[in-house]
């Protein structure tokens, strides 16, 4: 068996095929399948096709409803809130898309929740979606408990990652801040779990709390927080704004991500979208061009998400290598 080739077109098609043969809707087998496109479109493997069978998995084993419709209340001019009634967060997250965007032009700020929710893919492309409305996006959401607390041995919060998308004025985002609360991200232990590879031993801990390089001790065990308290502050600020304000499940009560164990997780999401204008007085494009030159500036810097965006051309030129055991499997189920 050897490795395939695909386009991204070709990526998108297998991944709404799987989806749709799982139970899904077209409507939300067509959402996640473009988080998928991206996902890898962006080098980032451990979102992308990957994660297709385990989706279709959790569609027929009622983890996710794969035929939930969201519904979309507006409670106060700036607050737009969505039901994603246990299904996927994608179609969720686009339900709400254009009211979060019209209110926080009319609003100057706005905020968008979402409940009953699940995995959102890449949250640096939502952030990144915003930051082309012309919007500077923050967006978080949470995840089933991997973190323990410092000083603590028993999970608490999820990775919890965060995004920040920055405008560049042009229709475009000047760059894309994404980062989780964990050293690295748990779905990057998964795919060393599937390929057989080692971990960094400062990745995570086993299940007595001792550093593991062995990602199936990490996934029974527990993930480091980036920066100690730091990070595990960052994701406490997370699960705040994600959970707690958004009214969904917390980390430590959600089901897992991965495998059938539990029902739906229930997790949320919460971005907040601010038009740069009327808080700068009209001086926000100016200084983040400034800002963006003196980092740029420097020989060996680089900018939030630049290594993502030379995947991106590469990717988008060469197309995507799927190794032959995943392609076997996502030619099953598709």
């Amino acid at each position: 068996m050897t490795d395939s080739t695909l386009t991204l077109d070709e990526v998108e098609t297998l991944a709404v095929a799987a989806l749709r043969k799982a139970g899904a809707t077209d409507r939300n087998a067509r959402s996640v399948a473009r988080s998928t496109r991206l996902a890898e479109r962006d080098g980032i493997r451990s979102h992308g096709l990957m994660y297709v069978p385990i989706y279709a998995e959790h569609v027929r084993c009622g983890k996710v409803d794969g035929r939930a419709l969201p519904t979309v209340g507006k409670p106060k001019p700036g607050v737009v809130r969505v039901d994603a009634k246990s299904g996927f967060a994608h179609p969720a997250i686009d339900a709400g898309f254009e009211d979060l965007v019209a209110a926080a032009q009319s609003q100057g700020i706005a905020v968008l929740t979402i409940h009953h929710s699940y995995n959102c893919g890449v949250l640096g492309h939502h952030a990144e979606r915003l930051a082309e409305a012309g919007l500077l996006g923050l967006c978080s959401t949470n995840a089933p408990a991997s973190i323990a607390p410092v000083g603590g041995s028993k999970p608490v919060i999820g990775t919890n990652p965060f995004a920040l998308g920055v405008p560049d004025g042009e229709g475009g985002a000047a760059f894309v801040i994404d980062q989780s609360a964990s050293v690295v991200a748990k779905s990057e232990i998964m795919l060393r779990s599937r390929t057989g590879e080692a971990i960094e031993s400062h990745w995570a801990f086993d299940a007595d709390g001792h550093p593991t390089t062995d990602p199936e001790a990490a996934l029974k065990g527990s993930l480091a927080p980036a920066g100690g308290y730091k990070g595990f502050g960052t994701g406490l600020m997370v699960e705040m704004l994600a959970a707690c304000l958004a009214g969904a499940v917390l980390g430590k009560d959600a089901s897992p991500f991965s495998g059938t164990v539990g029902g739906p997780p229930n997790t949320g999401q919460c971005f907040i979208a601010i038009a740069p204008g009327p808080t700068s007085g009209n001086e926000f494009a100016d200084r983040t061009a400034d800002l963006v030159a003196a980092i740029s500036a420097q020989d060996g810097a680089r900018l939030p998400g630049q290594r993502r965006k030379a995947n991106r051309e590469r990717i988008e030129a060469e197309g995507v290598s799927v190794p032959a055991a995943l392609m076997e499997k996502l030619d099953g189920l598709s």
